[in-house]
C-alpha cells in the first residue's frame, strides 16, 4: 500500500471527513511529511471508492460549496488494520537487526548522535 493511501485510510479511521479535512489530518499524521494536493487526493478518493475501501458518507453545502464526506468501509478498516500489522512486522524486523549495534540508545531503538555531531 502506498503511503498516501495508508494515511488517507488512517485519516478516516475515527470519523468521516471531507477533502480538506483529510488533507489536514494526513499532514498531522505524517508530521507534515505528506502534503496531498487536490488532484492527488481526489484521484485517490475515487480509486478508493472504486476499490470499496471508502464510501460517501454524506454531502453538505457550506457557503454555496458542496462538501463530500467520506468514511471507511468494513473492507477499508480491514485493509488498514492489515497494513498496520505488515508495517509493524517490518519495523520489528528492522529494529531486531539494529539491536546491539554501537550507537543505538538502549530501550529506545534510536541512533545516538556521537559527541561532535553525526558522523
Amino acid at each position: 500500500m502506498q503511503t498516501p493511501t495508508f494515511l488517507i485510510l488512517a485519516a478516516l479511521a475515527k470519523q468521516p471527513r471531507h477533502g480538506y479535512g483529510i488533507v489536514q489530518t494526513v499532514a498531522e499524521l505524517s508530521d507534515g511529511e505528506v502534503k496531498l494536493r487536490p488532484g492527488t487526493l481526489y484521484g485517490a478518493l475515487d480509486r478508493l471508492v472504486e476499490q470499496g475501501l471508502i464510501e460517501l458518507d454524506h454531502e453538505e453545502a457550506v457557503e454555496g460549496r458542496l462538501r463530500r464526506y467520506y468514511r471507511l468501509t468494513t473492507n477499508g478498516t480491514t485493509a488498514l488494520a492489515t497494513e498496520i500489522e505488515r508495517l509493524q512486522r517490518h519495523a520489528d524486523a528492522a529494529r531486531e537487526q539494529l539491536r546491539g549495534r554501537p550507537g543505538i540508545v538502549p530501550g529506545f531503538s534510536r541512533l545516538a548522535v556521537p559527541a561532535g555531531g553525526p558522523a
